[in-house]
């Protein structure tokens, strides 16, 4: 595999990677196992390693700017994250106008991703464009559910 196919599938296995802890963490809220959405929310904050590494890469291989904007949206919502969830610890998902725009700044970072994965080999963007589908799904029905 050459280094860009190589890129492209670190992009895709990145993407997946949050698709999936995102799922288990809309599902540990579903279960009210708070303790299990924290440290799944620590490894979703690990991936910016990868995305740093990736934005890093693009430059050598000519991506375009919007993959660029891409991975920054993705790394913005992570320093967010890190900031609202675990630095300050504050109960914003109580607060109406703070959700919709948390929730649209997600969707923007993680629908992005699916840009990212589209430079992946078959299957994979399928497979990730499958995945943020079922996330999108799920994050809406745990917050009906939970509230949060």
């Amino acid at each position: 595999m050459n280094t860009v196919m190589g890129l492209g599938l670190l992009g895709a296995l990145v993407a997946e990677a949050f698709y999936l802890s995102a799922i288990l963490v809309f599902v540990s809220r579903l279960r009210k196992k708070p303790k299990l959405g924290y440290w799944l929310g620590v490894f979703e904050l690990c991936l910016a390693l990868p995305l740093v590494y990736l934005m890093v890469k693009a430059t050598e291989l000519s991506r375009p700017p919007l993959y660029f904007i891409q991975i920054g949206l993705m790394l913005a919502w992570l320093g967010l994250e890190l900031v609202l969830d675990y630095i300050l610890s504050v109960e914003f998902r109580k607060v109406r106008w703070m959700v919709i725009a948390y929730v649209t700044f997600f969707f923007a970072a993680t629908g992005g991703m699916l840009g990212v994965a589209s430079y992946a080999p078959h299957p994979w963007p399928t497979i990730t464009i499958i995945s943020f589908l079922i996330m999108s799904v799920l994050a809406f029905v745990q917050r009906r559910i939970t509230g949060e």
